[in-house]
């Protein structure tokens, strides 16, 4: 299991590199870069799909520890995957921004050349603006989900831990419980050896004194 985990840790490190060069890629290269991201998002799922049966094989004592590793992982995954769809999302807006100026520019008007000027201007100025306001609003969404998201697994998380806390507490005081009856019983039976070996030397006393 720590091969895989390890395994899959470096995976994360590779898709933050992924992102780095994703901010600094062209248009053109950008989707290839997020292809790559997803390629290998896909392979840490694959991981953490296996290491959530390993999990369960490890002995008692380290499969809490375990158990938070791996959902660690899973949470840095699902995190990669919300930043690669608002990156994805952001360029899919750039590029229609992009198309519908270049419309607007090549259309061709049958009114004079000042009206058609002002016209320009003022189409461009509204769609530009349009599509900020559009483009922040989506920001601001999926910076909101993103967060929602990471406090509703980071909860899951927590009580998943606190649960295990509590079954090993509970398996420990189970433990002291039996430790305590042993104790007992071993105090008992040390006052029956003594009082079996006090009867056995009356009774060879009295067979010696009396059959010899």
């Amino acid at each position: 299991m720590d091969i895989l985990y390890h395994r899959t840790s470096a995976l994360l490190e590779e898709v933050h590199r992924h992102f780095v060069r994703l901010e600094r890629s062209p248009p053109d290269k950008a989707p290839l870069v997020e292809q790559e991201i997803q390629s290998v998002l896909d392979t840490v799922n694959d991981n953490c799909s296996k290491l959530d049966i390993l999990v369960n094989k490890e002995i008692p004592s380290r499969r809490v520890a375990a158990r938070v590793q791996v959902d660690q992982l899973k949470y840095d995954c699902r995190h990669y995957q919300t930043s690669l769809q608002n990156a994805i999302h952001r360029r899919m807006l750039r590029e229609q921004e992009i198309r519908e100026r270049e419309e607007l520019l090549n259309k061709k008007f049958s009114t004079n050349e000042e009206n058609t000027t002002i016209m320009i201007d003022h189409s461009l100025q509204h769609n530009t603006s349009l599509q900020n306001a559009n483009r922040g609003m989506d920001d601001l969404l999926g910076s909101g989900e993103s967060i929602l998201t990471n406090m509703r697994e980071q909860r899951m998380t927590l009580k998943g831990a606190h649960k295990k806390i509590l079954d090993i507490a509970n398996t420990l005081g189970l433990s002291n419980t039996v430790m305590r009856l042993i104790e007992k019983r071993t105090y008992q039976d040390k006052y029956v050896l003594f009082g079996g070996m006090f009867v056995t030397c009356v009774i060879m006393f009295l067979v010696v004194k009396y059959l010899t």
